[in-house]
């Protein structure tokens, strides 16, 4: 059986070659495009502008049908093809929708057309404790509907909180056979025939392909989970009706989790069903509140006024020669789009007009004393709200927060950095980049409506605890420099690693390469490859040697890059120095990433253990399901002997 597969499939590109010159024909004005037009229907509204049509149903908010060069995008029929729901609750918003024409097409010379279905709390013991104004728009010339959806919640409603806010859409499986989220995973896809005859694998989501492009490979949808803040548009096309239907995103302020959270975004549904003419349908999601890879927080509280805006993003339709073709230009359509945000058409409540939004510039410098040479690559720099806890005690911070809006943007090679659009607020400024362990933080940085200001350099002084002995593995929040990690978005990895590390890692500081020597994964020892069984504890070894004995306090730095074992024990020499006790589960593991909630624990021990010669470090993961283990990003052991040493090894939570 093979588990593992490249998904690096792409189209044709289609080559033009031409020699000479060409006679240039006179021009011509281009012809006027089609006016919007705005329909009631029995159901809805109907919404056209000659390239684009789609169909609203007013009392669900959902999209019907679109429409595009007479093509339909979307499934058949009156069910809800396009939907925002909360997966994981059994709320919904309230009944009878208020429908009002914000844009009316007749009064604006069919410039556009924008609709809202407004969702009122009722008080129902099922009804979202918020009001839900949900906008769909299209404008003359484009071949995009844009979403919006506006939260309100007022002090006298009960707690608001759920732990998915999406927006779905179900395709048409007549038309579309080819899906994109990246470069590496640009493919021709299975049909739902093929799903509806695989074997199901250890979880419901997996199947083994019996028929099909991937025959004799496993399916899993995670596969295709991407980093948002990253995927500016993803979506499906046709190879022989040469169209596309593409999720594009202009601005992420919105979107829970910051810049490196992971989402699903499309994917062939994975039915669950006995049956073999399940749907199976062609998916494309908007994970605007995301509950994957270490779930993000939305609590809130009775007596609280609060207020978000998700959108405007688009639903973009096109057409070009082959898939690669329309893919590029949906995504030339998001740096188009983001130039125009905000766009001066969204006046809705909450939706911010240009001139209030203000900006922070400046310049990150590293100073790092012990590494002078250390440099900052894929630096990121970004505004989110305070640090807060919640009722339970739990603190959130950016990584895990979906109430607040953030405000993230990438530095140049010198540190320099300027972050436009932004909410007037006071922030917090994070800063982390790859190469560099931990993160800088800076509280109280005011954003002022119609103004950008300027900081002086803002100096960033990594963490240190000591004179460092050796590191492991690149800092940059994944595991992906690790044995498997180019290609960690395939089914059953951790089933291969009794087989390709049949007697655990052992890896020599200055000898080993943890490209090849160190797994992506420390899980327990699988007994077969289902990925159904239970393995035996998993110990990795470091094997170092100093040119002295120490003294003082050693640490050793642990930074994770997803966790699901919920502990780790620490040896040093034959001493246990320290237990990590509590890890949240986040799911990387049996969801195929090679990254989740990013953290760093520390674990602090008498450097007296550390003697001249050789030494080993151990760390072992408990016996459980083989999928119960850790992810690294990095791992440094660091020395200070003027440090008193711990008195003993205590429990790191």
């Amino acid at each position: 059986m093979r588990i593992a597969r490249s998904l690096v499939r792409t189209a044709p590109l289609l080559l033009v070659l031409a020699s000479g010159f060409a006679t240039i024909p006179l021009a011509h004005a281009a012809p006027a495009a089609a006016p919007v037009t705005l329909t009631k229907t029995p159901a809805g509204f109907t919404l056209a502008n000659g390239i684009v049509t789609v169909q609203i149903d007013a009392q669900s908010a959902a999209i019907l049908s679109i429409e595009y060069k007479g093509i339909a995008m979307l499934g058949f029929g009156d069910r809800e093809n396009g939907y925002w729901s909360m997966p994981g609750t059994q709320l919904r918003f309230g009944p009878h929708p208020a429908v009002t024409v914000i844009d009316d097409p007749a009064t604006n010379h069919g410039e556009r057309a924008t609709i809202s279905c407004l969702f009122t709390y009722d008080g129902g013991p099922r009804t979202v404790p918020a009001n839900v104004d949900i906008h769909y728009s299209l404008a003359r010339g484009g071949s995009a509907v844009y979403l919006e959806a506006i939260w309100e919640h007022k002090p006298d409603f009960p707690e608001l909180t759920f732990p998915v806010g999406r927006f779905a859409a179900k395709l048409n499986d007549d038309v579309f056979d080819w899906m994109t989220v990246d470069s590496r995973r640009n493919m021709e896809m299975i049909t739902a025939y093929d799903w509806n005859h695989g074997t199901e694998m250890n979880m419901k989501e997996a199947r083994l392909m019996n028929t099909g492009i991937l025959k004799g490979q496993v399916e899993h949808k995670y596969d295709y989970s991407a980093i948002q803040w990253e995927t500016p548009a993803y979506g499906w096309s046709s190879t022989k009706q040469h169209v596309g239907l593409w999720v594009v995103t202009a601005n992420a302020d919105y979107m829970s989790g910051g810049p490196t959270k992971l989402e699903l975004v499309t994917h062939r549904d994975a039915t669950f069903t006995s049956s073999l003419t399940a749907p199976a349908p062609l998916t494309l999601l908007y994970v605007w509140k995301g509950p994957h890879y270490g779930a993000t927080d939305l609590v809130v509280a009775k007596g609280e006024q609060w207020t978000k805006t998700i959108g405007p993003f688009l639903l973009y339709c096109n057409s070009g020669a082959t898939p690669d073709a329309m893919w590029r230009d949906a995504l030339a359509e998001a740096a188009n789009e983001s130039h125009q945000w905000p766009y001066t058409w969204a006046t809705a409540p909450g939706y911010p007009a240009a001139t209030h939004l203000g900006g922070l510039s400046g310049q990150i410098v590293l100073h790092d004393p012990p590494a002078p040479k250390e440099k900052m690559t894929n630096l990121r720099v970004g505004l989110a709200h305070p640090d807060y806890a919640l009722p339970n005690g739990q603190t959130v911070d950016w990584q895990h927060d979906g109430k607040f809006y953030q405000y993230w943007t990438r530095g140049d090679a010198q540190g320099n950095f300027s972050i436009a659009d932004v909410r007037p607020d006071t922030y917090t400024l994070h800063v982390f980049a790859d190469g560099v362990l931990g993160e800088y933080a800076q509280a109280n940085v005011t954003v002022e409506a119609g103004k950008v200001a300027r900081t002086g350099p803002i100096t960033w002084t990594p963490v240190r605890y000591g004179r460092q002995l050796w590191d492991i593995g690149i800092p940059d929040r994944t595991s992906g420099e690790f044995l498997h990690g180019d290609h960690y978005w395939q089914w059953g990895i951790y089933n291969r690693y009794p087989t390709d590390f049949p007697h655990d890692v052992n890896f020599v500081i200055g000898k080993s390469d943890f490209h090849k020597d160190w797994n992506m994964m420390q899980v327990p020892h699988a007994t077969d490859n289902s990925g159904n069984s239970r393995g035996s504890a998993t110990t990795w070894s470091v094997l170092f040697d100093l040119p002295r004995a120490e003294q003082g306090t050693a640490t050793l730095r642990l930074a994770f890059a997803g966790t699901e074992a919920r502990s780790l024990t620490v040896t040093v020499n034959g001493k246990q120095v320290g237990m990590l006790t509590n890890l949240p589960n986040t799911s990387v593991i049996h969801r195929d990433s090679d990254r989740g909630f990013w953290q760093e624990k520390d674990v602090a021990f008498d450097a007296s253990l550390l003697q001249q010669g050789r030494n080993t470090l151990e760390l072992t993961v408990p016996a459980g399901n083989v999928m119960n283990g850790v992810q690294y990003d990095y791992l440094r052991l660091e020395v200070n002997e003027l440090a008193a040493a711990p008195l003993s090894a205590t429990p790191v939570k």
